[in-house]
């Protein structure tokens, strides 16, 4: 049962809510309702194929021409038109029109709205030549006496006769047609948007994959075979011939360099993702690399040459200097000696794949990620018709990290596997959702919309007037009706190909990203990402699928860009949202810290119970001993004394012993024998 959307729906009286026709049996009592209602249901059915199938325009004749006898009048062939309410306008012999009288009622009818009098004027002047469709009630009758309370008194006209009048607008023509790449923009809003959230997201792709393997296996060996040998040999040759020297490089030896230091650089991490053993084998079968400290060397010296290079003049696009630089300073740090720490597993291991991540890197990420996801979610507050009806709910469940102020790009700050691994789910999440997004709205301009006119006037030519004469006729580009309407008109050159692309992009299951799977033993194979400082080529399905409903062909009619209003953020709350941030973070890392303490604190307390129970029975018998023992007799025995038997008392007394210095108290001890002062 269809939903109906009665007269809440606001159509258009062009577009009726429901058609009712009526239903006759034997019997019925006929009255003018009923028959009234079967002219509306064929009259309304067949404007609504005419609108539906075939579109306004012209359908065949009603050409205009120059008036034989000149002076500032033409003549209109006979022709067939259809408006875009679905009237037919049928003009069944030729008619002379009064182009100078039409722009004298236009000027009239049209107050505030002066196109000229070509009369007056010594210029030309351009006015389009319109018919319209009209319908006039004629011959009147007198009807029979009824028993309704309100007869129509008079006559009643009993027929109605369908007709047309000409007249001049202005030189601006509603373009009827329909162009498919007018729906994508719709939903993708502002180019210069879509492309730097989509541009970022390709960036982001590249770096998915090798963060989940970094973060996955820190510890773990990277691959090193015949491809990274190749990698190694070449990059070294070539660094070792065109980097020697000093100063800044050209702009043209520097990208080339930059490339070659992140092959060699990615080699060499690789290497030392080995241990000793494992390095001496790949010593053995590949013996170029018994030289690798002179690689590292040759590594540090282009490094210094590019860190004087303009990277700006060298990597104009922002995206990709920003890569340019995590080379250079990643390379630095983790690969040439003495130049920074190379205790760091995630990153030697992101810069074995051949994608180095940086702190200045790290923070550009952030950002993108954030600036991704909230076009997305502006995209899809703004987007009809979209059949992703879980993507607006997946995307605000994205954990998107909190962006970061800038560091300076030479910074070595190393990452945390938490921090990699939150930055990696982020950007898989939010690269599937782009993906998701802009496959769905290439789709959904698949099926042409259907709108209601409100000028329902079709165009026969465009007139030029000089002075008070017709100078110029011209009506080859006025819509014309073609198979399967005008609104499909502009897809017939690329109809097929667009169905094949949706058969196989279109009504898919929803995409989901698929993290590496890294072996239990063994070194990890990982391929090394060719082309991340090149071009990002746009390939696939759905590029091309985008491609073909963005680019006019010759003689189309170019999609209506979406005029949208930009809001822009103040600096100065940017800025406060960055302090916010560090801020933040640093809230997180004191909770860190006192957490940790109060861990100690309560160790420390249960280690002091333990004791405390232990005491008792430690102690007991051992006071029990002492208490039990005789008190000491006398001074103890000097050094140089024997002890032996009985020993005859001195004659004199011993002198009292010098007072101790103050101490602790503590329990008399049992005398050993032969101490001074034991008796025979």
């Amino acid at each position: 049962m269809g939903t109906g959307c009665g007269c809440g729906c606001g159509g258009a009286s062009t577009r009726p809510s429901a058609f009712v026709r009526p239903r006759f049996f034997a019997g019925q009592l006929l009255t003018e309702d009923d028959l009234g209602l079967l002219v509306d249901y064929l009259t309304a059915k067949n404007r609504l194929h005419n609108r539906s199938f075939s579109g306004p325009g012209v359908v065949c004749g009603l050409d205009v021409a120059c008036d034989p006898c000149g002076g500032g009048t033409v003549v209109v062939r006979p022709g067939h038109a259809l408006d875009c309410a679905g009237h037919d306008i049928v003009v069944p012999c030729a008619e002379r029109v009064d182009v100078r009288g039409l722009v004298r009622e236009q000027r009239i009818a049209s107050l505030g709205v002066d196109c000229g009098d070509p009369c007056d004027d010594d210029g030309a002047r351009r006015y389009g030549l319109f018919i319209r469709y009209e319908e006039l009630s004629v011959e009147p009758v007198t009807p029979y006496a009824t028993e309704e309370p309100c007869p129509s008194p008079g006559c009643v006209p009993s027929r109605i006769q369908e007709g047309f009048r000409f007249l001049v607008k202005c030189d601006d023509v509603e373009d009827h047609r329909h162009n498919p790449g007018t729906r994508l923009l719709a939903a993708l809003g502002d180019l210069t948007g879509a492309d730097r959230a989509r541009s970022r997201d390709r960036r982001l792709g590249h770096y998915i994959d090798a963060m989940f393997t970094a973060a996955l296996g820190p510890g773990r060996t990277v691959r090193f075979d015949a491809a990274d040998a190749r990698r190694y040999a070449g990059g070294l040759g070539w660094l070792r011939e065109n980097t020697g020297g000093t100063g800044p490089l050209p702009a043209p030896v520097a990208r080339t360099a930059t490339e070659h230091v992140r092959a060699l650089a990615a080699a060499i991490a690789r290497f030392d993702t080995y241990d000793g053993a494992g390095q001496a084998q790949l010593v053995r079968e590949y013996p170029d690399l018994g030289g690798v400290q002179d690689a590292r060397a040759v590594l540090g010296a282009a490094c210094d040459r590019l860190t004087g290079t303009d990277t700006e003049a060298v990597w104009p696009e922002p995206l990709r200097r920003s890569i340019a630089r995590a080379v250079v300073t990643e390379t630095r740090a983790r690969i040439v000696p003495g130049s920074g720490d190379r205790d760091a597993p995630l990153e030697v291991r992101l810069l074995a794949q051949g994608t180095p991540l940086s702190h200045a890197l790290r923070a550009e990420f952030r950002s993108d990620l954030q600036l991704i996801r909230e076009w997305l979610l502006g995209r899809l507050e703004q987007s009809t018709g979209l059949a992703d009806c879980a993507l607006r709910a997946d995307v605000v469940g994205v954990d998107v990290p909190t962006p970061l102020p800038t560091p300076p790009p030479d910074s070595v700050e190393k990452v945390t596997i938490a921090e990699l691994r939150q930055l990696a789910d982020a950007a898989a999440a939010l690269t599937t959702a782009v993906r998701r997004f802009t496959t769905e709205a290439a789709c959904s301009t698949l099926s042409p919309p259907c709108v209601d006119c409100a000028d329902t006037d079709v165009l026969l030519a465009h007139l030029e007037i000089d002075g008070c004469d017709v100078v110029r006729v011209c009506f080859a580009t006025r819509e014309q009706v073609l198979p399967g309407g005008s609104a499909y008109g502009e897809w017939l050159p690329k109809l097929y190909r667009l169905r094949e692309l949706a058969e196989r992009l279109c009504c898919r299951p929803v995409p989901e990203y698929q993290k590496p799977v890294l072996p239990t033993e063994g070194p990890v194979p990982r391929p090394y990402a060719e082309g991340l400082l090149g071009d990002w080529p746009r390939t696939g399905d759905l590029e091309e699928m985008l491609s073909l409903l963005l680019t006019p062909a010759p003689g189309e009619t170019p999609p209506k860009a979406l005029q949208e209003q930009v809001y822009t953020t103040p600096s100065e709350v940017t800025d406060s949202l960055r302090e916010l941030a560090v801020l933040q973070n640093r809230v997180t890392d004191l909770t860190a810290a006192l957490e940790g303490v109060r861990a100690q604190l309560g160790s420390a307390q249960q280690q002091v119970s333990q004791v405390r129970e232990q005491m008792p029975n430690r102690l007991g018998p051992r006071l029990e001993q002492l208490e039990s023992a005789p008190p000491e007799q006398g001074p103890k025995q000097g050094a140089g004394q024997e002890s032996g038997p009985a020993q005859e008392p001195a004659s004199a007394p011993a002198p009292a012993p010098a007072k101790p210095p103050a101490r602790k108290p503590r329990s008399p001890r049992t005398p050993k024998t032969g101490e001074a002062g034991d008796t025979a």
